[in-house]
């Protein structure tokens, strides 16, 4: 998928087309939390058939940060190791891709915290059940701040891993209700600190975070996540959403960093991911992506509109590993299916 406009953004020189593959979980890790062969080959396949740039499933930054069944981890040189080989095949094909991090925060349970309760911005737990494990939700430790930069640390260490294993880049997890996004939720972030409360209080883990790792590492290659409006039964969003977004993002690219990605978790785009990206677009000079939900025609309005740089797609590059040929070719998608989720292709 190509534009005739003029890139507001340089580096997309560097990828081989505007589509981009959505980060998915699809718990297909081994008994170490290590990437497998069969991995390898899905993520290869994509590349293969011109994705233009592959962001991983969420990758856990530490076993504390946990949620999931049979997730990938990154925290130790064996997993490291594993990711190797992933990461070799998608360029054996011009392709890029990027480790995203991930820490679950409170959507979680001692059960994948090694026992211990996970941590968050608050100690309420989340609502409902964990359909990983079918319990309630664990009751979250109050993360104190003494105890912040040594979260910031398990991010560092993933992110360090993450390149020595020979991704172009790393895209940080912090939307969805995850950790980060528990601190920018003013409906689970209780604290009355200076994390809590205000615009400025809410982002500044993220900021911080941030901010910590680029001591360390290029922030050009640092991507963020965010959902700022997200369907969750019915349209939720960040309190203060102009507040916010101005207040953030003009902190984030004074630090250099250059890549964001809106994403709206199974929603309409342009009822969530859509609205957020109008109203950010004349303040982010960087790339943007988002999309999910979008097709080839809608999608490349965007692009030529000039309202993002790529387009996200989630379940078609589930279902199509060949999606990128079907939409320059106008073939006919194979529509996702639920049973696919079980399978990798």
């Amino acid at each position: 998928m190509k534009s005739k406009l003029t890139n507001r953004y340089t580096g997309l020189l560097d990828f081989q087309s505007r589509v981009v593959m959505s980060a998915m979980t699809r718990g297909f890790a081994d008994a170490n939390h290590c990437a497998t062969d069969d991995m390898a080959s899905y993520y290869e396949k994509r590349a293969k058939y011109g994705v233009g740039l592959i962001l991983t499933e969420g990758i856990i930054i530490d076993s504390s940060a946990d949620g999931y069944n049979d997730v990938p981890h990154l925290h130790t040189k064996e997993q490291m190791k594993s990711w190797k080989n992933v990461c070799e095949k998608v360029h054996n094909y011009n392709g890029k891709i990027y480790a995203q991090l991930w820490h679950c925060g409170r959507i979680s349970h001692p059960d994948y915290c090694c026992g211990l309760p996970p941590i968050s911005s608050t100690d309420k737990a989340a609502a409902g059940i964990n359909r990983q494990n079918n319990k309630p939700y664990g009751l979250p430790k109050r993360l104190r701040i003494s105890d912040m930069k040594d979260v910031y640390s398990l991010f560092l260490r993933s992110a360090k891993l993450a390149l020595e294993a020979g991704f172009d880049g790393i895209e940080l997890h912090m939307g969805h209700g995850y950790l980060v996004d528990q601190f920018f939720d003013l409906r689970v972030n209780d604290r009355d600190d200076e994390y809590g409360e205000s615009v400025e209080n809410r982002c500044r883990f993220a900021l911080e975070l941030l901010r910590y790792l680029i001591e360390y590492i290029d922030p050009k290659l640092i991507m963020i996540r965010i959902s700022p409006s997200r369907f969750m039964g019915e349209i939720y969003e960040w309190h203060n959403l102009d507040g916010m977004l101005t207040f953030f993002l003009h902190q984030v690219q004074e630090m250099g960093i250059e890549q964001l990605d809106i994403s709206c978790a199974q929603a309409n785009y342009f009822d969530t991911s859509g609205k957020i990206v109008r109203k950010i677009r004349a303040q982010w000079k960087g790339l943007l992506i988002s999309g999910a939900s979008l097709s080839h025609e809608e999608a490349l309005k965007e692009i030529n509109d000039g309202w993002v740089d790529m387009v996200t797609w989630g379940r078609n590059l589930i279902a199509n590993p060949d999606f990128v040929n079907k939409l320059a070719s106008d073939e006919e998608l194979i529509q996702f299916a639920n049973e696919m989720r079980s399978s990798l292709n």
